[in-house]
């Protein structure tokens, strides 16, 4: 599995410079990013944070085709530039394939503060999860909630007024989750409850994943919902997006 995951990786990471490649070549008929942050000062920004759920294989320069990837955040950021065009809103996607919770609090200045979002989104813990399992450098639950706590009371104490969003870690029994369910579902209802009590803590909104993807299952199988365990399927991000926008929605007057 370890192998496998060196593989995958690898293979990402070379499809992700040999399209940054091709696109630098065409750099200077694609809208920069710099140009859409000096954009109206009215605007609201959304963040999206966390690890290769979020990230949804998104390139890392200006190619506005793929700069958001293809997972939720895309599809949460489309409908909400659809539906409301005159609200001047802005999206980032910052989430990094493989990032753990350390990963986060290690660039959290550059990838989260800097960018002063009016809306953060966090989706992290599945690879800290994933850590324990495999025994690759794992963090104690301890050590996670430490990390956690860090990046929130740096936005707290950086942007008071930003609203924070934690969704939950999820996963079902598929590919890597199968062959080790136990410790799967103990090392993940730790985090998930432990996530819950900071969004509690931290006013935060919770957004609340597993049962609903558990629900889901009832109407199709897991694997139409997740392909691994892990990283959803088309149908699971679209579920992930219908509902962080119906809670944003409750946050947030005016947006359709």
């Amino acid at each position: 599995m370890k192998h496998s995951r060196r593989k995958f990786l690898k293979t990402t990471a070379f499809s992700s410079l040999a399209a940054t490649a091709v696109f630098n070549g065409i750099s200077q008929t694609i809208p920069s990013l710099q140009k859409q942050e000096n954009g109206s000062p009215d605007k609201k920004v959304f963040l999206f944070q966390g690890d290769s759920i979020t990230d949804g294989n998104r390139t890392r320069n200006n190619d506005w085709n793929h700069v958001l990837g293809h997972g939720y955040a895309y599809l949460i950021a489309s409908r909400l530039w659809y539906d409301n065009v005159d609200k001047g809103l802005m999206f980032y996607n910052r989430g990094i394939s493989g990032n753990r919770v350390k990963d986060l609090e290690a660039r959290w200045k550059e990838d989260a503060l800097d960018l002063k979002p009016d809306v953060l989104s966090i989706m992290v813990g599945i690879n800290d999860v994933i850590a324990v399992v495999e025994n690759w450098e794992p963090a104690t639950i301890e050590q996670f909630e430490s990390s956690y706590k860090n990046i929130l009371d740096q936005t707290k104490n950086n942007l008071p007024n930003t609203l924070i969003v934690l969704c939950e870690p999820f996963m079902l029994p598929l590919g890597w989750v199968n062959k080790k369910t136990e410790i799967w579902q103990t090392e993940i209802k730790i985090r998930q409850e432990l996530v819950k009590k900071l969004a509690e803590n931290y006013e935060a909104i919770f957004i609340e994943l597993q049962k609903p993807f558990d629900e889901a299952c009832k109407k199709a199988p897991a694997d139409y919902w997740i392909w691994d365990g892990v990283h959803p399927m088309p149908a699971g991000h679209e579920l992930i997006t219908r509902l962080w926008i119906e809670e944003i929605k409750k946050k947030i007057p005016g947006l359709k």
